[in-house]
């Protein structure tokens, strides 16, 4: 099984970004900073706060899912706010993508804010609101259960580094994860934490049995040349020892995002 978590930057990098998710050819694929606009009157909107403007693949979500046929599609929104077409503000959702190989059968999901709550009317105060979503899937070719979780970790102005707000997140995401999960059984767990690798979230994920690859392979940047700040951790693929890594990398080529995709190989 071939699974693969990446930040995908609003759709940024659009053609590249279109491109590897179709060749990569993976069986799960979690998606964090995804939009969808039905109303879109453009492919292109623009997303503004206090003087940035960043632009934004409008439809990100069904343009994945028409691209890839033989996967379903699962959207997890934080917020619906507006993102804009010149001075036209339009109403927009964005949060995780999960897409799955048909071929698997989902037989148990879950999604919930593991910082803050839905915003219906607006982005929300800073830090925004977080969510996590978790399934569980059948692999027929091989015969055993997975659980598969992905969060996109809130964003605090002042750093990385550990507060009680991520203390309180991670434990969300603990026990969203067991609702679903049943120990004993592989669990991958991956995403956009923002956090640092010395974090104490890991100290407390430790306790499922999950190691992170990341620091264990030794990798030290899981960010593009599109990313020009200090810092280059932000994103963790974590596993249970029942997980065989057959190959794991944080993918340096091609850049599809200023996040590097992590693409696990597993059985």
């Amino acid at each position: 099984m071939r699974i693969l978590s990446l930040n995908a930057w609003g759709g940024r990098i659009h053609a590249p970004l279109m491109r590897y998710l179709v060749e990569v050819d993976a069986d799960v694929i979690c998606l964090q900073e995804v939009a969808r606009t039905p109303a879109a009157p453009s492919d292109w909107l623009i997303y503004r706060d206090h003087g940035v403007e960043l632009p934004q693949r409008a439809n990100l979500f069904e343009e994945i899912r028409s691209a890839l046929p033989g996967h379903d599609g699962f959207f997890a929104p934080t917020a619906r706010g507006d993102l804009f077409d010149g001075d036209r503000a339009v109403a927009s959702e964005f949060g995780l993508a999960t897409f799955v190989r048909k071929s698997l059968t989902v037989i148990a999901q879950a999604q919930d804010f593991v910082h803050g709550a839905f915003s219906s009317h607006g982005w929300g105060p800073h830090p925004r609101a977080r969510n996590a979503y978790c399934l569980r899937l059948f692999n027929h070719e091989d015969g055993y259960s997975i659980s598969i979780a992905q969060m996109h970790g809130l964003r605090d102005v002042a750093g990385k580094g550990d507060t009680p707000a991520r203390d309180a997140q991670t434990q969300a995401l603990i026990d969203l994860v067991g609702r679903i999960w049943r120990g004993g059984e592989r669990l991958v767990l991956c995403g956009d934490f923002n956090v640092l690798p010395d974090s104490r979230m890991f100290g407390s994920l430790a306790a499922l049995g999950l190691t992170d690859l990341i620091t264990l392979r030794g990798h030290t940047d899981t960010r593009t040349s599109y990313y020009e700040k200090p810092g280059r951790f932000a994103d963790y693929m974590l596993v249970t020892p029942d997980v065989e890594v057959i190959r794991f990398d944080a993918v340096a080529e091609p850049e599809v995002s200023d996040h590097r995709a992590l693409l696990l190989e597993m059985r």
